[in-house]
């Protein structure tokens, strides 16, 4: 007996050394790869000449775009985080719930009335308030005949039809639309980080560190309630309030991050998964992880973006659904698989 609590501790201690190792690597990668990025431009790998006007231009433009796609990755990270821990489904995040749908088509409408609406309030008003609608939309949808409890599925499913019907509207508001409306938000759809106003990127970041340290504070019952309702409910938790307050959070981090970049899909899905598989599925310590790596993730993309075919460059929503449709498609196979065997 004592042998095997001693082996069980010896194995305990490993993991543990191992889960400190990656913390380290991981913490020592990421300012690694902000700075790889920061260098990383269509003429090559290092920093423009800062003794000159244009240089420090360069510079001064690649530093803002590493504070837009640090904003807006953490946003959709912690977002897809939370959407899956509710739903308790790998496959949820905000653009399959039709939460980013929902931001987009407020955020075009936002876009296409003009200056009088594009403020720097407006914008991420407008698109929370479109996205917390389409959530609504979603979610009474999704509890036709289920007694207001929906399914994972039906929520999923209810959530993909929403946000087919809202890129259909942003489409025809697109091919009604003048041509430079035309132009602004085709390029804001396809994802894209060029630096906006100092004004409403602080209103950004305040409200992704609000709705973060918001989402931290319910960490401990997030953990319960990934194991269920009744589980939840055995330990004290108020499901209902932790699920609201949860989607309200999640929705307000993904309407921010449509309404600052555009729509970027995908870094809701990945990034998750791979900090959950390399540091555990608590998430006290999932949040703030995936927040950083969905940060870093998206300035690492914007790198490539800005380079693979320079000078033309490509917007960085491209970059990530070229690597986000991959990872799906490996999640569906791997959640059938598991559906067949059971």
């Amino acid at each position: 007996m004592d042998n095997e609590i001693c082996a069980d501790n010896r194995f305990t201690g490993k993991a543990r050394s191992k889960e400190r190792l990656r913390l380290l690597l991981f913490l020592c990668a990421v300012p690694l790869l902000l700075i790889f990025s920061l260098m990383l431009g269509p003429s090559g790998i290092g920093l423009p000449d800062t003794q000159t006007g244009a240089g420090n231009a360069i510079i001064y433009l690649r530093l803002g775009r590493l504070l837009m796609g640090m904003i807006t990755g953490a946003a959709l990270a912690a977002s897809g985080v939370v959407f899956q821990a509710l739903l308790r489904n790998p496959l949820a995040e905000p653009y399959v719930l039709g939460v980013s749908g929902g931001a987009g088509l407020g955020a075009t409408l936002c876009i296409l009335a003009g200056s009088g609406l594009l403020s720097t309030l407006g914008l991420p008003v407008i698109a929370f308030a479109a996205a917390v609608l389409t959530l609504m939309l979603v979610y009474g949808i999704a509890s036709q005949g289920s007694g207001g409890h929906p399914s994972v599925y039906s929520l999923i499913l209810s959530g993909v039809i929403v946000s087919s019907i809202c890129s259909s509207i942003i489409m025809f508001l697109v091919s009604t639309a003048s041509v430079e409306g035309l132009h602004n938000v085709i390029w804001w759809m396809l994802g894209s980080l060029q630096p906006v106003s100092g004004d409403q990127q602080l209103l950004s970041a305040l409200f992704v560190a609000l709705s973060l340290f918001g989402i931290w504070m319910l960490s401990p019952r997030l953990n319960a309630l990934s194991l269920g309702r009744e589980t939840a409910h055995y330990q004290g938790v108020n499901a209902d309030a932790v699920i609201i307050s949860g989607l309200l959070l999640a929705t307000l981090l993904a309407a921010t991050a449509v309404s600052l970049s555009g729509m970027i899909g995908f870094v809701g899905l990945i990034v998750p998964h791979v900090m959950r598989a390399l540091f555990g599925p608590d998430h006290r310590r999932l949040v703030p992880l995936a927040s950083i790596g969905g940060g870093t993730f998206l300035v690492v993309c914007d790198a490539v973006a800005r380079t693979l075919l320079a000078p033309v460059e490509i917007p960085v929503g491209v970059i990530t659904a070229l690597a986000g449709g991959p990872f799906f498609l490996v999640i569906l196979q791997r959640r059938m698989k598991q559906a067949w065997i059971a």
